[in-house]
């Protein structure tokens, strides 16, 4: 190695540490994590978040007492994006925009490299590339309250073509599989059960029929197992999806509903559940179709909350106590 290559890896140690020391943010470091460098972790006596810029700009921890609720590949630890390479379904708190037919591809902003920067305490940032085949960037905010488990996520398009986009958000987490998930149907729903499954191939069956773990239970969809096809749409008026690990765990977001307002899947759902086999949940809100001028930018944001919370043995939860506790949220 020649001197000059010396010199200029020591400088890029010394300025690392140095901006590391520097960090004078409560609750916020640099990490490793899963395999992955420069991740950002957010946390406080009880929850813990980390970000993970390398790929996709994820969420891949979100713990409360030690105990991740979302979904982990070990196998994808460590794995970054490259043309060509074949990456299914990674793991974490993914985020997305649609509508999901008509969005054109995107791997930029769904697998790309993102920067991300510690901005207050318990606060950070991930930054995407300028995606040309959207015509978008995109930046992600969170923030972890002070005390609890309370994180709010706040995603941002801006427009940097000199064309009008149309785009809604997309939010696509996955939790670990095998709980119990749950959806609050819309009284006034325009689908006849109040929610539709697609499948199989391009149909969208409104008129599903029963099978063993889907029911409808004091307004509240609950998918208590494997259903026989994994994804459902919903028109909620309420603004908040729940699911139950089969550790203990209950998992929340709120967010909020435009009724008054188009949203762009071809549905009209506001929100999704995809919930593949024993082996991840996809809790996915969705926003409403915005228009986006050149060099406008607009924001949706969805709060998540996670408690310790019994399974129930016997696949029935407390639906008035979940409501209760989705109400202290709100």
């Amino acid at each position: 190695m020649s001197k000059v290559s010396v010199f200029l890896l020591v400088t890029s140690i010394g300025l690392l540490t140095f901006s590391c020391a520097m960090n004078t943010n409560e609750g916020t470091a640099i990490i490793d994590q899963y395999g992955y460098s420069n991740c950002i972790e957010l946390k406080n006596d009880e929850a813990r978040v980390v970000l993970e810029p390398n790929m996709g700009g994820r969420v891949i921890a979100y713990e409360l007492k030690g105990r991740n609720v979302l979904y982990r590949d070990s196998l994808q630890d460590g794995v970054v994006f490259e043309p060509g390479k074949v990456i299914t379904h990674p793991a974490g708190g993914r985020f997305d925009i649609g509508p999901e037919k008509t969005c054109p591809k995107r791997p930029a902003l769904f697998f790309g490299k993102w920067e991300g920067a510690i901005t207050g305490d318990r606060e950070a940032e991930m930054v995407s590339q300028q995606d040309t085949s959207t015509g978008v960037m995109m930046v992600r905010r969170f923030r972890l309250d002070e005390k609890g488990s309370r994180l709010t996520c706040t995603q941002t398009i801006r427009n940097i073509s000199s064309e009008t986009k149309r785009y809604c958000f997309w939010s696509r987490t996955f939790a670990k599989g095998g709980g119990i998930s749950l959806t609050p149907l819309n009284s006034a729903s325009r689908f006849p059960k109040g929610y539709i499954i697609y499948g199989p191939g391009d149909v969208m069956d409104f008129m599903p029929a029963e099978e063993p773990n889907i029911r409808v239970r004091d307004g509240v969809l609950e998918i208590i197992g494997p259903p026989e096809r994994p994804k459902f749409v919903m028109d909620v008026e309420e603004g908040w999806l729940a699911y139950i690990t089969r550790d203990g765990q209950l998992f929340i977001k709120t967010f909020a509903v435009y009724p008054d307002r188009v949203y762009g899947e071809m549905s009209g759902a506001n929100v999704s559940v995809w919930y593949n086999k024993e082996q991840m949940c996809e809790i996915e809100p969705m926003g409403p179709l915005e228009t986006i001028r050149p060099g406008e930018e607009i924001s949706f944001t969805e709060t998540w909350y996670l408690f310790d919370y019994e399974y129930p043995a016997d696949r029935n939860a407390d639906l008035e106590e979940i409501r209760k506790i989705v109400a202290s949220c709100i």
